[in-house]
């Protein structure tokens, strides 16, 4: 760790309160001043963290009902769908990854969805010069129903009706908006209103909503009652009902309507597509820091771009610059090497090997790296993400970044979903790893992680593009390296470089630009901007620097399993425990 961050870690551990005590301060200093704006909550029986306080306690209600972590995971997912219109969709995606119990290996369920086996590179190019629309075009398979299907049926204890009935609940009878949706639906209202079917229920009358007026979405309530009620007219087990859960959605009638809503608009999807689609299982990637090894989502999201910026940070002293840099090299990986499984131009474990990171951590001197800079900076077409976070007493782990927002396309009036636009963060280059692949993933910017060691678990989600993985890492290192708390390593000044292609399409960057909250020290500005860094300012808790949402356990003197969690301040995240 540099000095820079030294003197500010124990200068704020040294800091005290002028006025602690009864009676105005009488007794100056009883109280030290709190390190972080939040507290870190503990909890021993279970705990959630949500990108929504509304979802937090629908976890907090699957948790009370008897359900395990992914149990609640799923419910709030699902939940997000509904009150965060402007951050995820049922008809997204859902990367997830899933500790179960004691075990020492963590899963991943692929709720991304896949390009039609009728998509063709050239027939984009071709009609849209590589300027992807945000409407039919990009649309893939929607992952995020497979995915909370495959989790629920595998990891999960409950039915789908006890899962789906929260949402059901909220999309029937509404909510209220709060602040931070409606100026989110303010924003996005930019690009959805030219959707008369996303119009009609989001911006009825052509009027925006306020703060403490109701949405409902009663198509999207229609929706998942037929999927509850496929589940109950199912004979079987519990597995045979789920499976009736998945058929009804990517078979049949609502197959249908997605198909023709998606080919109506210019894009590619079948019946097969959709029929043949399933949320893959498998062991997540991993690498070894310190005494924890840390999996996360596979390569058709930036999971081992995470992994690979904590292997080099391991061979650093970890200092602004070296987080900086260690970004940066990981972020050239990210485009010259990632690609979905199968698609792969280099072999994954040996991307995140520890060889690998020592021979880039190498590379790093007193002076800034070039990155691999695309066009000029312009604005992302797609909003946001959000995040949930589970765990509980017996150790099962769950985190998931659910993402597709209302400005990613149409809503299909039939369903109150829209179809996943994530096509988006293909490639139109036939030379680029990340390329459009007929019946391919694409590269997704959401992505999770869990930490293991001795047991224990460390789960982590974050929503920001981009972002996403250099603020879980960082948060991670800042743990591992300055022995501080939970909730005060999330809330810790955040700095992100923007020095390599985006993800979202037309792919902006800027030789080696980087955004720095306002809290970091000004001499340390000035130190990163004589190495040639090209800083900008950011405002304290900055919305694009992304939103940690974590929970880590740990045992206490008892043996006891203690829960630890962490809500960012920076968004509308929520934590509770038990």
């Amino acid at each position: 760790m540099s000095n820079k961050i030294k003197e500010s870690a124990e200068s704020k551990k040294g800091e005290k309160s002028e006025k602690g005590g009864m009676g105005g301060g009488l007794v100056p200093g009883t109280y030290p001043a709190p390190r972080a704006l939040r507290p870190t909550l503990v909890g021993e029986n279970w705990s959630v963290v949500s990108g929504h306080p509304r979802t937090a306690l629908v976890a907090a209600e699957i948790f009370k009902a008897g359900g395990n972590a992914v149990d609640a995971g799923v419910a709030a997912g699902i939940a997000s769908n509904v009150v965060q219109v402007d951050m995820a969709n049922f008809g997204g995606i859902a990367p997830i990854l899933i500790r179960e119990g004691s075990s020492d290996i963590a899963w991943s369920v692929a709720g991304i969805g896949r390009w039609s086996k009728s998509a063709s590179l050239e027939e984009m190019l071709q009609r849209y010069g590589g300027s992807l629309p945000l409407d039919g075009a990009p649309a893939i398979v929607p992952g995020a129903p497979a995915g909370w299907i495959a989790a629920l049926k595998r990891f999960g204890t409950l039915s789908f009706a006890e899962i789906a009935a929260p949402a059901i609940k909220l999309a029937r009878e509404g909510f209220l908006v709060d602040q931070a949706l409606a100026t989110s639906l303010a924003i996005t209202g930019k690009n959805f209103q030219k959707w008369p079917s996303s119009a009609a229920i989001y911006m009825p009358d052509g009027k925006q909503f306020k703060v403490g007026d109701r949405i409902k979405q009663e198509k999207l309530a229609d929706l998942l009652e037929r999927l509850v009620n496929s589940e109950k007219i199912t004979p079987g087990n519990r597995n045979e009902k789920l499976d009736a859960v998945h058929k009804t959605f990517y078979e049949g009638e609502v197959a249908q309507i997605l198909v023709n809503a998606v080919t109506s608009r210019g894009g590619f999807m079948t019946i097969n597509d959709l029929a043949d689609f399933e949320a893959e299982i498998e062991v997540a990637p991993s690498i070894k820091i310190k005494d924890w090894k840390f999996f996360a989502t596979p390569s058709w999201s930036q999971g081992p771009t995470a992994l690979e910026i904590l292997g080099i940070l391991e061979n650093t002293d970890g200092g602004w610059h070296e987080i900086i840099e260690a970004i940066t090299l990981a972020f050239n990986d990210r485009e010259d090497f990632l690609a979905a499984p199968g698609q792969m131009v280099k072999d994954l474990e040996e991307l995140i090997s520890t060889r690998h990171c020592e021979e880039l951590a190498a590379l790093i001197s007193d002076l800034a790296l070039p990155g691999r800079v695309g066009k000029e900076p312009v604005s992302s077409p797609l909003s946001s993400t959000t995040a949930v976070v589970t765990m509980d007493k017996d150790g099962n782990t769950f985190a998931t970044s659910p993402s597709d927002t209302l400005d990613g396309g149409p809503i299909i009036s039939e369903l109150g979903i829209l179809c996943s636009p994530r096509g988006v963060q293909s490639r139109l280059d036939p030379q680029h790893p990340n390329k459009l692949v007929p019946g391919g993933r694409p590269v997704v910017t959401p992505a999770a992680m869990i930490g293991l060691s001795d047991g224990e678990s460390w789960a982590l989600a974050c929503p920001g593009g981009d972002v996403i993985v250099q603020a879980m890492a960082q948060v991670i290192w800042r743990v591992l390296t300055e022995n501080i708390e939970l909730q005060e390593s999330v809330e810790y000044p955040r700095i992100a470089a923007f020095n390599a292609p985006s993800a979202f399409h037309p792919h902006p960057s800027a030789d080696r630009l980087v955004y720095a909250e306002e809290r970091i020290e000004s001499e340390v500005i000035d130190r990163l901007r004589k190495q040639g860094h090209r800083v900008e300012m950011w405002p304290t808790f900055e919305f694009d620097a992304g939103s940690v949402q974590t929970i880590k356990s740990s045992r206490n003197k008892n043996g006891e399993r203690t829960l630890f969690s962490a809500a960012d301040p920076r968004r509308s995240a929520y934590g509770l425990a038990e």
